[in-house]
């Protein structure tokens, strides 16, 4: 028995009308259904703020480098002296351990101020000029979230140079039904919760700046009601030419 055109379309009205209400928005937690209110106040407690644009965190060294933390991951390597180097983690009270010098605080210095640090260490009674190197291997501090409609959302882990469209890019970039001017960065400076609007398309075409992002900073892609509407209705349309040719079958 075939169904009528009319109820088949009532069918498919009611499909597009219930992807409409339940579109994926990706995490919602106090902060993002503030955003989706309008009401960025309306945290648990009181403390996101929406502003034009971000200020470098607390902890980082001249608004750039963020600086060393406990439980970040160091491989030291001394010029000329492979007997020295080693890979050391910080411990919660900041410092690390090492061959002759032993205990030096890392935490709070910045990777150039470390090195300098322990050269001098080193040359006082060990080395005659020495040259050492400090990188970064490891560090939760330096992770960021990145959530919403993207292709892939997770934890990753940003360098020094990491901008909000490499972030992105982390992730697999936006997804179909993303809304580019909708990219919300959530940071936490001096105690305060502060948010930020980012437009994507902005950025890629120069007319706005594409800003630094910092460990610890959320970002969330909001999604575009409009494409949500747009892919349901050319799925609407294919189910409505299948019906078609079906209610014409005697």
């Amino acid at each position: 028995m075939t169904r009528t055109l009319p109820a088949i379309m009532l069918a498919i009205l009611c499909f597009v009308a219930g992807c409409n209400s339940t579109a994926n928005t990706g995490a919602a937690p106090a902060d993002v259904l503030a955003l989706q209110t309008g009401d960025v106040t309306a945290t648990a407690d009181g403390s996101l703020r929406l502003v034009k644009s971000l200020p470098a965190p607390a902890g980082t060294h001249d608004g750039t480098e963020q600086l060393l933390a406990a439980n970040d991951v160091l491989e030291i390597n001394v010029y000329n002296a492979d007997t020295l180097n080693r890979v050391v983690q910080v411990d919660p009270s900041g410092r690390i351990s090492l061959p002759l010098i032993g205990v030096q605080m890392a935490a709070g210095k910045s990777v150039r101020q470390l090195e300098q640090d322990l050269e001098k260490a080193y040359g006082t009674s060990y080395l005659q000029s020495p040259d050492i190197t400090v990188f970064l291997k490891e560090s939760a501090s330096q992770r960021v979230t990145v959530d919403g409609e993207v292709a892939k959302a997770g934890l990753y882990q940003v360098a020094a140079s990491t901008t909000l469209l490499d972030a992105i890019a982390l992730a697999g970039g936006l997804r179909d039904i993303a809304d580019p001017s909708k990219v919300y960065v959530f940071r936490n400076v001096g105690g305060a919760r502060l948010v930020a609007n980012y437009s994507v398309e902005q950025i890629r075409s120069g007319r706005l700046a594409n800003p630094r992002i910092y460990g610890g900073d959320v970002i969330m892609v909001f999604t575009s009601q409009n494409r949500v509407a747009i892919n349901n209705l050319k799925e609407a349309l294919g189910m409505a030419a299948n019906a078609s040719r079906l209610a014409v079958i005697p």
